[in-house]
């Protein structure tokens, strides 16, 4: 079960008219490194409230697919103000790797930041699986890559970014953040894969 498309028919035609407005998530951009294919930033991100969902269905798509569904249904109406709250990019899965290194552990938190008008006072979801969290600062070092995000393509552009930045303990192993600009249906969407700077 990836996306009962019948429930969704109501939030996606509100988000397609919500479309144009899309407010960033707030950063500062700290460095940049290499060109095209080899280049990755170096990011900070203020704390901040984020509304998330915590899945662990088989797949990686499908927990990504029915918390999305859930985080629309909230910034969309099914909410203490019963409005919709505006959408924020980029959307965050945090995956953990399991100690071999070589598979996505079920459990994935997926985390929507709350636009700017609500951080001091976040609605409060209808759903009680929505758990509004204060998010401590991040550093991050991110990658850019396009297209579906399965759990073989998270594990090659971790792999992938391992071999770029070479030998390091600047970051956590096994802690990773993919981060979505687009809703899971889109094909050839923007993604970035995070590292997680340690304090």
């Amino acid at each position: 079960r990836v996306l009962c498309l019948a429930d969704m028919a109501g939030p996606i035609a509100q988000m397609a008219r919500h479309r144009q407005a899309r407010e960033p998530v707030p950063y500062v951009s700290l460095s940049q490194h290499g060109k095209c294919e080899a280049a990755y930033e170096e990011r900070r991100y203020p704390a901040g409230k984020w509304a998330c969902v915590t899945m662990g269905e088989p797949m990686y798509e499908q927990s990504i697919s029915m918390s999305f569904m859930k985080l629309m249904r909230y910034i969309c109406k099914e909410n203490s103000v019963g409005c919709h709250l505006g959408m924020t990019v980029p959307v965050l899965n945090e995956i953990h790797l399991t100690k071999e290194g070589t598979e996505l552990e079920r459990e994935v938190v997926t985390a929507y930041y709350l636009p700017g008008v609500f951080q001091q006072n976040p609605p409060v979801p209808v759903d009680p699986e929505i758990h509004i969290t204060e998010r401590a600062p991040l550093r991050v070092l991110t990658r850019v890559f396009y297209g579906m995000t399965t759990e073989e393509t998270i594990l090659r552009e971790i792999r992938l970014f391992w071999e770029l930045l070479g030998s390091t303990d600047t970051v956590l192993q096994g802690t990773y953040i993919v981060a979505s600009y687009e809703n899971p249906s889109v094909p050839q969407r923007r993604n970035e894969i995070w590292f997680i700077c340690r304090a």
